[in-house]
């Protein structure tokens, strides 16, 4: 039976007491320590103490920030459905789909979940099997309604199971037992740093402490309770075995080497703390996860169906935009105003995305996207890269609006992927269009912009461009003065 100190501060007044006794009474021996470290030594130990003694609250407090309950479950999991019915209306024969819909039905089944579903991971060589032996031996699961799961090593060679893989599996448990043998690694801390992010409930346990002196298994606790705000515990899941000397009446001496018990009373302490206090929030967290995860991939698909879509109206509106450009050749920053946003592409656009937009929003769309490109420099570099490639090119002298429509074309391409990749980050059936994230929106542009400045991709769609504006006589005679002038 553990007993629990409940008055702290009785406790620590005692200890106080205590320790200003000894330091009167090794007064003489220890002065040459100095006032300076004698006292630290006591701060760090009542801090320790007290650190220690409120550790076993801390990853109930890691559930408390998790704002979970089965209303809230159930709201997420409508949601993963709105999406999958979304792509069963665009796409009925979709191959994923049956799939999509057995998941959604197994996490209404989740909820009621009893057993709950502990992962033990980390790296190589830290105990993760023995411990879970351990764990077993000690009836952790004598009311059945847990289940601990090893994965297979993480940080490993490549070519074997990859980090990603080994996570995702870790994703539908409902706690983590994180193991290291030693202070964490920038992997490890990464790692953790995952978890975290993806609400993972878990516990970092410092494995194989015996096999370290004293002093240094408590500068390594204390150093990871530090960097990872608490919620770890130390464990000698298979302790080192010791000599034991027994020395006999006659003289004789008898050796045998003795294992010690495991050291597993704390996590043992805290674990069963969680699991009983929040083993029901614990399967709801990660329902909540799995159908977020569910959702992300049903939208993956339906966004790959809306893009095929959308492709082709990007094309040709690019190259509407550029037949204008050229029949009536402007200055480079006029482009945008005259030919390479268009409203009626951004209504398109937007049906295809289930973002309904009138004729006037469309027109405000379109005018917002094309000050953003003239802000961030957009027109003016896409003119320059596509000039450059035209620079050796007899094209540039038979025919001077061959640039201001291909700029008006690339331009145009840019901003239908910019809506494409923008509305793919919106909600499933939003039928508003007027609330734009203009932040959201910039960052997209420059995205996509950098993603289509690469050299080879210009070339090809020069001259893609040459052959959609120059008729095919006149780009004969374009090579043969391009010959002549070779």
């Amino acid at each position: 039976m553990v007993v629990k100190l409940q008055r702290p501060i009785l406790v620590g007044g005692l200890g106080l007491s205590f320790s200003l006794w000894m330091l009167d009474s090794w007064h003489d021996s220890i002065v040459q320590v100095g006032e300076f470290g004698l006292l630290s030594a006591l701060a760090v130990g009542g801090g320790l103490w007290l650190f220690q003694k409120n550790r076993p609250k801390d990853s109930l407090e890691q559930l408390d920030g998790m704002v979970v309950d089965r209303a809230t479950v159930e709201s997420a999991i409508a949601k993963t459905e709105t999406v999958i019915n979304q792509l069963a209306q665009e796409a009925e024969n979709h191959p994923a789909l049956e799939t999509l819909r057995e998941q959604v039905a197994q996490l209404l089944l989740e909820l009621d979940r009893e057993k709950i579903k502990v992962a033990v991971t980390g790296g190589k060589s830290v105990g993760k099997s023995t411990l879970i032996q351990v764990l077993e031996q000690k009836n952790l699961e004598t009311q059945n309604f847990v289940s601990l799961q090893e994965t297979a090593p993480l940080f490993r060679e490549v070519g074997e199971n990859s980090d990603a893989a080994i996570l995702a599996e870790v994703a539908k448990s409902d706690f983590v037992l994180f193991l290291t043998n030693g202070d964490l690694t920038d992997s490890e801390f990464q790692t953790l740093q995952q978890l975290k992010a993806a609400n993972q409930p878990s516990m970092l346990v410092f494995n194989k402490q015996d096999q370290y002196l004293t002093d240094e298994s408590a500068n390594i606790l204390l150093s990871l309770k530090q960097r990872m705000q608490g919620n770890v515990v130390a464990t000698a899941a298979s302790p080192i075995a010791i000599k034991v000397r027994k020395h006999e009446a006659d003289g004789s001496v008898q050796e045998w080497m003795e294992q010690p018990a495991a050291d597993i009373q704390q996590l043992t302490q805290q674990l069963g703390e969680v699991l009983a206090q929040q083993g029901q929030r614990l399967v709801w967290v990660t329902t909540m996860r799995k159908a977020g995860l569910l959702k992300a991939e049903a939208k993956n698909w339906l966004n790959g169906i809306r893009r095929d879509r959308a492709t082709p109206i990007i094309e040709q509106y690019q190259w509407i935009a550029a037949a204008a450009a050229f029949a009536n050749p402007v200055p480079a920053f006029d482009i945008l105003a005259t030919a390479a946003i268009n409203a009626q592409m951004v209504m398109d656009l937007g049906n295809i995305y289930q973002q309904k937009f009138s004729l006037e929003q469309a027109q405000t769309v379109a005018g917002t996207m094309g000050n953003l490109m003239l802000k961030l420099g957009l027109v003016e570099l896409s003119t320059k890269a596509i000039s450059t490639v035209l620079k050796s090119n007899a094209v540039t002298f038979v025919a001077g609006g061959v640039v201001q429509g291909v700029s008006a074309a690339y331009l145009t391409r840019v901003a239908g992927l910019s809506l494409v990749e923008y509305f793919q980050q919106q909600e499933i059936a939003i039928d508003s269009g007027t609330g734009l994230n203009l932040e959201n929106l910039r960052q997209t542009l420059q995205k996509v912009f950098q993603q289509n400045q690469q050299i080879g991709f210009l070339q090809g769609f020069v001259k893609q461009g040459m052959k959609r504006l120059l008729p095919e006589v006149q780009q004969v005679e374009v090579v043969s003065v391009q010959k002549a002038m070779g």
